[in-house]
């Protein structure tokens, strides 16, 4: 299982690739991110309803194709999630 502090640096390395227009790249990397996240969130009922609710606005933002939405949710969000774990 990856440590919280390296899925910081990935979600952040993925929303700059979102950003800079890489989508393809970054959806990618977006998948293993969310794959690995998964685990962290498990232990907690209230740690899985803030994952779920970050993991569907990101999943809404990508079917619109809001890649600055993706991103935002990814660096700000996500991150939050991730530094209060």
């Amino acid at each position: 299982m990856k440590t919280p502090a390296s899925l910081i640096d990935e979600a952040r390395r993925c929303a700059q690739l979102f950003r800079l227009g890489r989508d393809i790249e970054a959806a990618l990397k977006m998948v293993d991110l969310v794959d690995a996240a998964v685990p962290i969130f498990a232990d907690s009922q209230e740690r899985h309803a803030a994952w779920a609710h970050v993991l569907g606005a990101i999943l809404q933002c990508q079917e619109r194709q809001d890649w600055i939405g993706v991103a935002d949710w990814l660096e700000y969000d996500l991150v939050g999630l991730l530094k209060a774990y």
